[in-house]
């Protein structure tokens, strides 16, 4: 059985990253045999989200130890001093089992992530259209005020700079177009590996 594949997914808060990563596991998790990482953090959980399928809740002290011990992939402490992390041996444990793992992630972390499993992966970077029609989508979400719609903007303008380090880059503008084409994506580098594995020795010999 050959091991699993990384499909790591970035962009700025708002570029449409959880819609397109849900039509993705909707169209095609049983037929690309796809899993989420599961990250960890240091912070409580929030609403109904459950320890083990949201994340996996641990304490601060746990973490940094844990930190220590190189167990994180990549890890990142965000505004507030929680703690967000990549567990190794769960991702691991996934790709010898067969399994593709899509990863929801920062810029940093994807580029982390890109950085360890090399060729096994891919990183997909999803840009909004414009500043502008980042903000315009921020505003109409009205869950935020200006101030804080500003900070994300600012924020945006940075994660944006490294869009070239990412293997794709997918222009969220029609959602239909950047639905196929992240699942178009996602079939090809999963497909495509798996022939290129398949071919025989001779076959590269005779170009």
């Amino acid at each position: 059985m050959s091991k699993g594949k990384c499909i790591i997914v970035s962009a700025p808060s708002g570029s449409g990253k959880s819609t397109l990563i849900s039509y993705l596991m909707e169209q095609a998790k049983e037929e690309l045999n796809l899993q989420f990482s599961i990250s960890a953090t240091s912070r409580a959980p929030r609403g109904e989200e459950k320890d083990g399928e949201d994340y996996y809740f641990i304490s601060k002290e746990e973490f940094q130890r844990r930190i220590a011990d190189n167990d994180f992939i990549e890890y990142e402490e965000v505004y507030g001093g929680q703690l967000y992390g990549t567990p190794k041996s769960e991702v691991e444990n996934r790709l010898e089992a067969g399994v593709n793992v899509v990863f929801d992630v920062d810029v940093k972390g994807g580029c982390n992530i890109k950085k360890h499993f090399g060729e096994r992966a891919i990183s997909i970077f999803i840009q909004p259209p414009s500043i502008d029609e980042l903000r315009h989508r921020l505003q109409h979400r009205g869950t935020e005020t200006e101030a804080q719609i500003q900070m994300r903007i600012e924020r945006a303008e940075l994660e944006l700079s490294y869009a070239d380090k990412y293997d794709k880059v997918i222009i969220n503008d029609q959602l239909e177009v950047a639905q196929q084409e992240m699942v178009s994506t996602v079939k090809d580098f999963i497909n495509g590996s798996e022939a290129e594995e398949s071919l025989p020795t001779s076959a590269s010999q005779e170009d």
